[in-house]
């Protein structure tokens, strides 16, 4: 080999290194250490509420047969069934009871009885009453329209619904729970006054009945 050559093919060589070397692209200073970022530990007051946690109950926790690491847990666990009872007596528990107890809605459709059974009871009952039974005439009536609801709307009433229960029943129109309280006054005067009804008491039932079934009285 020639000097002139291996001289030349040296510059060529240093040209090219310095070439690679200044290259933007290619990173050749050594990377910084990557800070890392301790976490931060509990706040003071934590702490100090640690130390007075296990200052009180760690005797307790020896007692039981167990050391302060396992005894903190139990109470941990404690503590959270108590946020829980309270969370469910405070919150819960007052709004399942609001919504149980919450009025159901009513219905807008009103009941009255059908008109041929009402004109038939009437019938019966004028019966009754033309033989000077008032009292009789007046139950009739009564016992006959519970039974007329019962019979068509059943879950309006109950087995222990009592004319005065019906008698403020919303689904009944103003007319209805006028009549119940009309009769329903009469017949208890009957019953438990021991003493019949007169005739001015049947004309008064009768009259609520007919305003509440929609007939026309005949005199």
């Amino acid at each position: 080999m020639r000097v002139g050559q291996g001289a030349g093919s040296t510059a060529r060589a240093d040209a090219d290194w310095r070439a690679v070397r200044d290259a933007a692209d290619i990173q050749y200073v050594p990377l910084a250490e990557p800070k890392v970022v301790q976490p931060e530990g509990p706040p003071e007051w934590l702490k100090a509420l640690g130390r007075f946690l296990e200052a009180v109950f760690e005797p307790i926790g020896r007692l039981l047969g167990m050391s302060w690491p396992v005894f903190q847990w139990v109470l941990i666990a404690i503590g959270a069934c108590l946020a829980l009872f309270l969370l469910w007596r405070l919150v819960v528990e007052p709004l399942l009871d609001r919504r149980r107890n919450r009025a159901p809605e009513v219905e807008e459709v009103h009941w009255t009885p059908d008109r041929a059974e009402a004109v038939a009871l009437l019938e019966d009952a004028d019966r009754l009453a033309r033989e000077g039974r008032y009292g009789e005439a007046a139950h009739l009536l009564l016992r006959r329209s519970v039974r007329q609801i019962r019979d068509t709307r059943p879950d309006w009433l109950s087995a222990s619904s009592t004319a005065r229960e019906i008698a403020v029943l919303p689904r009944l129109p103003e007319a209805g729970r006028r009549a119940f309280a009309v009769i329903a006054t009469r017949v208890e005067r009957a019953v438990f006054a021991l003493r019949d009804l007169d005739a001015d008491d049947w004309n008064a039932a009768r009259s609520a009945y007919a305003q509440f079934a929609q007939i026309e009285l005949r005199a």
